[in-house]
């Protein structure tokens, strides 16, 4: 037969007890992805209402541009790998 004291009586029946709301680990499980859902209703909502320009005029011959466009043609060519045609 096994005894029980009085500590491990109280402590199994308060565990039984308690209602699902008052658990505190049971709030961080739901109050994590809960505060993650109100943050991203927050952003859309920010979003819809403060929405980006669209610029559509695109300068393609801008002098300041140049030394870029320059550099990116210049790294997107290939340098001394033979350019045979596939077999």
């Amino acid at each position: 037969m096994q005894v029980k004291n009085a500590a491990t009586v109280s402590t199994a029946n308060s565990l039984e007890a308690t209602p699902w709301w008052r658990v505190g680990l049971m709030w961080m499980v739901i109050g994590g992805p809960a505060t993650v859902v109100v943050a991203g209703f927050a952003t859309l909502a920010i979003a819809i209402m403060n929405p980006d320009p669209v610029y559509t005029v695109r300068n393609a011959g801008v002098a300041a541009e140049m030394p870029a466009v320059q550099g990116r043609n210049h790294a997107a060519t290939p340098h001394g790998i033979p350019q045979t045609p596939p077999p």
